[in-house]
């Protein structure tokens, strides 16, 4: 059992290493400030070739797994680029992956090869504001009329609709009391953001300013039959295809923020001087930066698991929740203690570790809790019954 990167892998690193050197910290701490959406960042991860990573090559993109993937996810947020870099172009990475396996031959021309080259940017309206990760129980209904479908419903949590060309839109085409399953009767859509339809509200939040998160107020929004992705009705079925890589590269990135956090909290703790010594010789000091390394490490080793199994075509359910889980935690462990590390001077901006802590919360509670992740495991994987 190999577990080294492979020389492509390392190449993939050592590319977008080289990409983000461009972006320093201060850039970084700017977009923080000012809230900006990072595009010159976007346009040179769209240039390098790297938003199409995982699109396939006849569509404009790399043709790479979800194992490259999360280790360019990884590699971004590791160089200081931390959430606010990852997320601009998270979407991006796995959210058109339901186009790529069920879309039709026009549809994967015309919508993947756009994104592909960063000519189009999309978000992914799925949440909703009543319903949260209860996504069966969806309200926002999408009506057929004649060749067009009309959508009203409201949409939360909807990261990068203050820049999104596209939407990736799932909405209930047939009422939940005229379905024999829950999961029946949702219909995925792929289609222009008419902002004369669509109300984009800014949510001001914690962290990731410069990624912006929003509540949609869709009114009469019209979408072509041919935006319709495969079959109305068995939307919740496609987008299971972006949830699990989705789970797979948000872990990535949590570990890459965990690593730079870390990696800062060593050498301060390597410099900084108190009563005549680095702090860095006392074990109170040592013995959680180490600890924090470990969990990094391992949770890292069931991202690659998690990766792979996607890759290789096998049902990976279990450890992309695993992955998710085990990653948003040691990021969160990591990011607290380069905080604590620095002491006072944790709390400072000019430092960084305190953006760090705000952003790894995303990480930790999105796409799903960390108890949904736990229960997810419960009810699938030990056999126990559903506690919700």
């Amino acid at each position: 059992m190999n577990f080294e990167q492979t020389d492509d892998q390392n190449s993939i690193q050592d590319s977008i290493q080289k990409i983000c050197r461009d972006f320093d910290d201060d850039y970084w701490l700017q977009r923080d400030t000012d809230g900006i959406f990072p595009h010159d960042f976007y346009r040179a991860m769209a240039d390098g070739g790297w938003i199409g990573i995982c699109i396939p090559e006849a569509y404009g993109g790399s043709g790479l797994g979800i194992t490259e993937a999360a280790i360019m996810a990884s590699t971004i947020a590791q160089s200081g680029a931390g959430m606010s870099g990852a997320s601009a172009v998270h979407i991006n990475i796995f959210g058109l992956n339901p186009v790529a396996v069920f879309g039709t031959e026009e549809q994967k021309q015309r919508m993947l090869r756009p994104m592909a080259e960063g000519r189009e940017k999309a978000c992914f309206g799925v949440t909703e504001p009543n319903t949260g990760l209860n996504t069966t129980q969806l309200k926002t209904m999408a009506v057929r009329k004649g060749d067009r479908y009309i959508v009203n419903g409201q949409k939360v949590w909807i990261s990068t609709a203050q820049v999104a060309d596209k939407i990736l839109l799932l909405a209930r085409t047939t009422p939940l009391e005229e379905v024999k399953k829950p999961t029946q009767g949702l219909s995925l859509f792929y289609t222009d953001f008419d902002r004369s339809k669509i109300d984009v509200h800014l949510i001001d939040k914690m962290g990731r300013k410069c990624v912006d998160s929003n509540e949609l107020f869709i009114d009469g929004l019209e979408i072509p039959i041919e935006d319709r992705i495969g079959e109305e009705g068995r939307g919740f079925e496609y987008i299971l295809h972006g949830m699990n890589p989705e789970r797979v590269l948000i872990a990535g990135e949590a570990i890459g923020l965990g690593r730079l956090a870390i990696e800062r909290a060593t050498n301060y703790a390597k410099e900084r001087i108190v009563f005549n010594r680095p702090i860095g010789q006392n074990q109170s000091i040592q013995h959680p930066l180490a600890k924090c390394w470990s969990e990094l490490e391992a949770a890292w080793l069931m991202v690659m698991s998690a990766a792979w199994q996607y890759d290789n075509g096998k049902p990976c359910g279990a450890a992309a929740n695993a992955a998710k889980y085990l990653a948003g935690e040691a990021g969160f462990h990591a990011c607290e203690t380069a905080v604590m590390t620095h002491g006072g001077f944790g709390y400072a901006k000019e430092y960084h570790v305190e953006r760090y802590l705000r952003e790894v919360m995303v990480p930790r509670i999105a796409p799903i809790s960390p108890q949904l992740a736990l229960c997810y495991i419960a009810e699938r994987v030990l056999g126990l019954p559903k506690s919700y």
